[in-house]
């Protein structure tokens, strides 16, 4: 059985996401897989951010035998277990998770005021 990892084409209209897959040169794009590899979202704003690959299971899959389609051989060096932009992916999807996490709230300061209902009573005349 010939391997090839290619991309397998999920989302919707004007809004792709690829998944990358280990599948069998017969089956169809967007068929049956074998292993899913990682992940290649273009509409991400930053570049280095788009792909995310499981480097262990890919170097797998080339060390077994199978084929990278183009694109995908051109994100495995990039961003594979040796790839050259690494780094640069890292401080990406660090800057990402920065945009995601919501931002700490203002201290609310701090009122001399007691609160409603505990209001000291006047002493009540003593009988005697």
């Amino acid at each position: 059985m010939a391997v090839r990892i290619r991309m397998k084409k999920l989302g919707r209209r004007h809004r792709p996401f690829y998944r990358i897959c280990a599948m069998d040169v017969r089956v169809p794009r967007d068929g049956r897989v074998l292993e899913e590899l990682g992940t290649y979202d273009p509409m991400v704003p930053l570049e280095d951010a788009r792909a995310v690959l499981n480097g262990d299971r890919v170097q797998y899959w080339l060390g077994v035998g199978a084929q990278p389609t183009e694109k995908v051989r051109v994100l495995i060096k990039k961003y594979g277990p040796t790839g050259t932009h690494l780094e640069k992916q890292r401080m990406a999807l660090d800057q990402l998770a920065a945009r995601r996490r919501r931002p700490e709230p203002p201290p609310r300061p701090e009122q001399d005021l007691e609160p409603p209902g505990e209001e000291e009573a006047a002493p009540a005349e003593q009988v005697e």
